[in-house]
C-alpha cells in the first residue's frame, strides 16, 4: 500500500510547514500556517483509505491542496469525531507511585498545599492532462487528475485556480515518471471575505494499493523543520524501513483495537485493526532522501506510554513517614528507658560500700 500523508505545505512564494495532505499553496501575498494535523489510514493489504484534517491559521482567504496517489481515488468529506476516538485509543495509561520520603510540596516544607505532585502525530501518446473527475463537497471543488508531464499538470492546474510554484513541479516529476495521479483541492471559507482559520473539515480518500508508502519526497521543500504524526490501521503492527533523513521515528501506541465509536468502525470494520501511532521529526527536510516505506514489524508487540502520578505513602489519612518517624522515636524512648533502669539496678550503694571500710 501507498501512504501519502505528510509532505509539504508550500506557498507560492516559497514553502513554509508540512501538513499530512500534499502540496498546499496559498497566494504570495498571504501567509497560512498549519497549527495541528491529524492523519489517519487503514490498509488491508489492498486498499488504502486516508483520512485528514488541518488546523490552519493565518490570512488566506482561499488555498489548494495537490496530492499524488498511486491509483484512481475516490474522496468524500470524512468524520472528525474519528481523531476524538483515536485520540482517546492512544492516551497513555495513568499510573500511580508512591514515595516515602517528603518533598517540596509535601509537609512540612509546604504551607497549605497537596500532599501529591503530579508528574507527569504514461505515455507522451495520449493527452498530458485528464480530468478523470471532479466534485464538490462541502467547502471543497475537488479535481481527480491524470497526468504524462509535470510541466502540463502544473500549467493545468494554474488555468484552473490551483497554482503551483515550479519548484513544487519539478518535485512531482518522480511521481509522474511512476504514473501516479493526483487529486486536487481548492477550499474557501464559508462566508466570503474570511479567513482560513480553525480546523478545516477532513476528508477521506480511498484507492487500490499493494504496499504502505508514505510520500515524504514534497517536503524537501521546506524551510522550517518538520513534524509527522500518523495513526496507521492495518492488520499488523507497522514500521518504517528507515530514517530517511530525519529523527529516528517513535512509536507512541501499539496494539490490537476494537472499535467503540462509529467513526473508527466505519475505517476498519467490527473486526477492528492492529493501531501503529508514530512520531518523528525532521530538523533538517532538505536531508530527506525518499518517500517512507512502511512493512510489517517483526512482532506484533504492544506499546502504550505510562502517565504517572506521585503521591506521598499513607496509612489511612497520615504519612506514612510521619507514623515511621513517630514509632521510631517510641521506640528509641523505650530502649532509653530500659537502659537506664537496668543501669540503676545493677549499680552498687556507694554509702553502703563506704560504711563497711569505715
Amino acid at each position: 500500500m501507498l501512504l501519502l500523508l505528510a509532505v509539504q505545505l508550500v506557498s507560492l512564494a516559497r514553502p513554509a510547514y508540512a501538513c499530512g495532505c500534499g502540496a498546499m499553496v496559498v497566494d504570495p501575498k498571504t501567509t497560512m500556517a498549519v497549527d495541528r494535523e491529524t492523519s489517519a489510514v487503514r490498509w488491508d493489504g489492498r486498499t488504502e483509505q486516508i483520512v485528514m484534517s488541518l488546523t490552519v491559521a493565518g490570512n488566506a482567504r482561499d488555498a489548494a491542496w495537490i496530492m499524488p496517489v498511486p491509483h484512481r481515488a475516490t474522496v468524500e468529506l470524512g468524520d472528525s469525531a474519528l481523531f476524538d476516538d483515536l485520540a482517546a485509543l492512544t492516551e497513555p495509561a495513568d499510573k500511580k507511585r508512591t514515595y516515602f520520603w517528603p518533598r517540596g510540596g509535601d509537609w512540612p516544607f509546604a504551607r497549605g498545599e497537596s500532599d501529591g505532585a503530579g508528574a507527569p502525530m504514461p505515455g507522451a501518446g495520449g493527452p498530458q492532462v485528464s480530468v478523470v473527475g471532479r466534485e464538490r463537497l462541502g467547502p471543497f471543488d475537488v479535481a481527480r487528475l491524470t497526468a504524462t508531464d509535470p510541466d502540463a499538470l502544473r500549467g493545468w492546474l494554474k488555468t484552473n485556480g490551483f497554482r503551483l510554484p515550479a519548484a513544487l513541479a519539478a518535485e512531482l516529476r518522480p511521481y509522474v515518471a511512476q504514473h501516479w495521479e493526483y487529486v486536487a483541492i481548492r477550499l474557501a471559507p464559508a462566508e466570503r471575505n474570511t479567513y482560513l482559520n480553525g480546523t478545516l473539515d477532513p476528508l477521506r480518500l480511498s484507492f487500490a494499493s499493494d504496499r504502505l508508502i508514505y510520500a515524504m519526497r514534497l517536503s524537501r521543500l521546506a524551510k522550517t523543520s518538520q513534524s509527522l504524526g500518523l495513526y496507521v490501521l492495518a492488520p499488523h503492527r507497522m514500521e518504517p524501513r528507515g530514517a530517511i533523513g530525519g529523527s529516528a521515528p517513535e512509536v507512541f501506541f501499539a496494539g490490537r483495537i476494537k472499535p467503540k465509536g462509529a467513526s473508527l468502525r466505519d475505517l476498519t470494520g467490527a473486526g477492528g485493526a492492529y493501531l501503529t501511532a508514530i512520531d518523528q521529526q525532521f530538523p533538517h527536510p532538505e536531508r530527506i532522501t525518499s518517500d517512507h516505506e512502511l512493512r510489517r514489524a517483526a512482532t506484533d508487540t504492544p506499546y502504550q506510554r505510562v502517565r504517572y502520578t506521585y503521591v506521598l505513602m499513607r496509612v489511612g489519612d497520615v504519612p506514612a513517614w510521619v507514623l515511621a518517624a513517630g514509632g521510631g522515636l517510641a521506640l528509641l524512648v523505650v530502649a532509653l528507658v530500659v537502659r537506664r533502669r537496668r543501669r540503676r539496678r545493677g549499680m552498687p550503694s556507694h554509702e553502703g560500700a563506704g560504711a563497711r571500710l569505715t
